[in-house]
């Protein structure tokens, strides 16, 4: 096995991979909360560490991969309010879609994907640990955590406690003293006016918070000290530092190893987020691009780092795609790559046990691209395919020759391919966009019972 390094957030620093049990390493990361259709910018995570379960399983390690769905949430009681349906109906229904829209990435699911309404009894007697040790406390059915009780709080988002605010709404008006200290937050939420689901506990009926939640499903399915702990960097604080008191106050022990944080997908050089409405639906991003060019376009930035989304980085994608399924229409299916070319497909994976490094790593498999191209037909395509399962792209099919079009300009039939999906979605005004670009590249299209064809323009 390769010695793998991954950016530890809590340390700042790159960290050796060392599983809690040899060979086998326990990944839990944060899913969505299920009040709307996910964007690509929800979709990141999910790619990343589906992807690092591939990329560990390829160097030999058992991966159990968590990917937890918050179904119990204000933003899901909020929404159900705004559409006039109860919030346990409307959370089933954009679960459903989740799974459905990123089926569609073609990575698999994970492991588990627990739902936070099917873990409420761990959930109660987590707290009740945290109360019994001193760590919480109850008023009026509502519990709060002590935040200064845990010595280390802070450790993870590298802030001091005067610089936090939970972003709660904590302090009642008709309760301004009702927590201990500002910097608590919310282990249990009595039941208010306008919520339609509830749950009984020693304190009273109510729902869980949304830190505990995580810290009860994945101490449920991976134990404590568990290997990798994942998310988007905008969980730092406070979600994962209020999962890691939890733990530590409650067990006595970290809740995990590693803390990976993903960057986040950036739209005009903000956060994309529904709250600010500067999103890009999963579904629809696939539906104009394909699911490979999405999982290419979220593959193509190191994932700690922040990543544009425009058209022109999808486009970009798409041509990438294109160039692999350009290569494997000359390559040898399922024969032996020449050896001399080894240091490529070894640079591919050198690069993915460095932090994770996709950017580089595709730099590598583009390598091996543009060897095996020169060297013409007759290569053997086992290096390839190798690295594209890894990316989740095994399943990639040669490009279909259209005439001479696919070895002089697959950029055009990337762009054929991208007019047939606009297409199918009936935005007939992408697809006429798409018809003048081709026509600007010196192609036209020829539509026939058989399908669409490029032919060259012709000239006025």
């Amino acid at each position: 096995m390769r010695e793998i390094l991954l950016h530890d957030t809590l340390s700042g620093k790159l960290q050796p991979l060392r599983p809690r049990d040899p060979g086998q390493v326990g990944v839990y990361a944060c899913g969505p909360t299920v009040y709307s259709r996910i964007h690509v910018g929800n979709a990141r995570p999910f790619v990343v560490f589906s992807l690092l379960k591939r990329f560990l399983e390829h160097e030999g390690y058992a991966v159990n991969l968590v990917v937890n769905v918050t179904d119990v949430n204000d933003k899901i009681y909020d929404a159900a309010r705004a559409q006039g349906r109860p919030s346990a109906e409307l959370a089933a229904e954009m679960a459903a879609l989740y799974r459905a829209d990123t089926d569609e990435l073609g990575l698999g699911r994970p492991d588990h994907e627990p739902l936070a309404s099917e873990t409420i009894g761990p959930i109660v007697d987590y707290i009740a640990t945290l109360i019994e040790r001193g760590h919480a406390y109850a008023v009026d059915g509502d519990v709060y955590f002590r935040v200064r009780s845990d010595g280390r709080y802070g450790s993870l988002s590298h802030r001091r406690l005067e610089n936090m605010d939970q972003g709660e709404d904590s302090l009642s008006p008709a309760h301004p003293d009702r927590k201990e200290d500002p910097l608590d937050f919310a282990l249990w939420k009595a039941h208010k006016e306008g919520e339609d689901t509830r749950w009984p506990a020693p304190w009273g009926e109510g729902r869980p918070g949304w830190h505990i939640e995580c810290s009860a499903m994945a101490e449920q399915l991976l134990g404590v000290d568990f290997d990798i702990h994942g998310g988007g960097s905008d969980l730092i604080f406070p979600h994962h530092e209020n999962e890691a008191a939890q733990t530590r106050a409650a067990r006595g022990s970290e809740l995990t190893r590693l803390w990976m944080h993903n960057g986040m997908i950036q739209f005009t050089g903000e956060k994309m987020a529904k709250s600010v409405g500067n999103i890009a639906l999963l579904h629809e991003v696939i539906a104009a691009n394909g699911p490979q060019a999405v999982v290419m376009y979220l593959a193509s930035g190191h994932y700690r780092q922040p990543l544009a989304f425009s058209p022109s980085e999808l486009a970009d994608a798409e041509r990438r795609v294109s160039r692999i399924r350009d290569a494997l229409r000359r390559l040898q299916p399922g024969a032996p790559s020449p050896p001399d070319m080894v240091h490529h497909r070894d640079a591919f994976f050198d690069a993915l046990a460095n932090d994770f490094n996709t950017p580089a790593a595709l730099a590598s498999l583009f390598e091996w691209v543009r060897e095996a191209n020169r060297r013409g037909g007759g290569v053997g395509d086992a290096d390839l395919r190798e690295m594209l399962a890894v990316l989740g792209l095994g399943e990639l099919t040669p490009l279909e020759a259209v005439g001479d079009v696919a070895a002089t300009d697959p950029e055009a039939v990337a762009l054929l391919e991208r007019r047939q999906r606009a297409r199918g979605a009936r935005d007939f005004e992408e697809a006429d966009r798409i018809r003048e670009e081709l026509r600007g590249r010196g192609w036209d299209i020829r539509d026939s019972p058989e399908g669409p064809e490029l032919v060259p323009a012709q000239t006025p």
